[in-house]
């Protein structure tokens, strides 16, 4: 064990970066149980407070989870890969597959909760981007994706409203190729998208959407879609659980 002397991080800071350490060198595979709280307590001489604290930063960083009565072990779930230029291209949602599907990797995506409401009044922020007045209707559809069994995203897309009333757009299901397909074929088919991304500590509402501890941290991604002469025709918010994702962005120079 390396030298702690003149190290001044917490000790339940240190006791985690070895464990986090460990498990990156895959010392602890995924679902292996890390030392508890005993084991910790005599290899680092810490109170059990302190090793309880050090775990607790690995699960709050989504490396680990506790599993009641049984331990600590390493988080087994694989994070998805989200290609964020390659799942909007129009060849993938042109084509009739889900932008999804780009970053799925052939693993089984489920919605399982679907709300859309097709005259809703657009909260300001949303009625600035897409240039309509305040309080106009929107479509909104509001989704969460599980993975793998494990929820992982929670998405809330707002479309103007006069432009979608009556299309599958309004629908639970929206058919091949999903909204943009179906915005092409009304006309106004993306060309252009922008995304923004920031990070922050989760609410208590999507903490127990996304099942994940209030110290997980999740990824926001507001993604504007343009029609043509820069017309915005949807904007989707979307919450990642920041331990499910890995964000890949390849482009040529």
């Amino acid at each position: 064990m390396a030298s702690t002397i003149g190290d001044r991080r917490p000790k339940d800071q240190r006791i985690a970066d070895t464990l986090r350490e460990a498990i990156q060198a895959g010392e602890y595979g995924p679902g292996d149980r890390l030392p508890g709280e005993n084991d910790l307590m005599a290899t680092h001489d810490v109170a059990r407070m302190t090793a309880r604290q050090a775990l607790g930063v690995l699960q709050a960083e989504g490396i680990a989870g506790s599993r009641k009565g049984a331990g600590v072990f390493v988080r087994a779930f694989r994070p998805l890969r989200r290609r964020g230029i390659q799942r909007l291209a129009q060849e993938q949602w042109g084509a009739g597959r889900s932008i999804w599907a780009a970053d799925t990797e052939n693993r089984d995506l489920v919605v399982d909760q679907v709300e859309v409401t097709e005259e809703e009044p657009a909260p300001e922020r949303i009625s600035v981007v897409l240039d309509v007045k305040a309080e106009s209707k929107v479509c909104v559809r509001r989704r969460r994706f599980v993975l793998d069994g494990k929820p992982v995203l929670l998405a809330t897309s707002y479309l103007p409203a006069p432009i979608v009333v009556g299309s599958a757009i309004t629908e639970e299901n929206t058919g091949p190729g999903g909204v943009y397909a179906r915005l092409a074929e009304l006309g106004y088919k993306p060309v252009h998208f922008r995304e923004e991304i920031r990070s922050r500590m989760p609410s208590k509402d999507e903490a127990a959407q996304l099942n994940i501890s209030a110290g997980t941290p999740v990824i926001l991604i507001c993604r504007t879609a343009f029609a043509d002469v820069g017309f915005p025709v949807e904007i989707n918010e979307v919450t990642l659980d920041a331990a499910s994702y890995v964000l890949e962005y390849d482009f040529d120079a």
